[in-house]
């Protein structure tokens, strides 16, 4: 699958059920010796969309379930989500 073919899908927590953003608003870890795509790069938004600091989500690429034509479905650790972010049992 090519670059182009994923910008723009909705990227969705299957646990959470909640969007994460949008491919293309995220940033990617690229292996440099054969050009695969290694994690997703998700930064964690604020009110009115305003980034906070430091708490970006590191997905790594295994953790995605499903890719299909207008969403990437993603299973997040709860250890990779960001301190304040993780699920409460309820």
């Amino acid at each position: 699958m090519r670059l182009s073919e994923l910008s723009g899908k909705e990227i969705v927590d299957i646990k959470r059920a909640e969007r994460l953003g949008v491919l293309g608003q995220t940033d990617l870890e690229i292996n440099e010796q054969d050009g695969q795509i290694t994690a997703l790069i998700i930064p964690s938004v604020k009110w009115f969309g305003f980034r906070k600091q430091g708490n970006d989500i590191r997905v790594p690429w295994n953790h995605i379930q499903k890719i299909g034509s207008d969403m990437i479905i993603l299973d997040v650790p709860e250890a990779l989500q960001p301190p304040g972010e993780k699920e409460h049992p309820s």
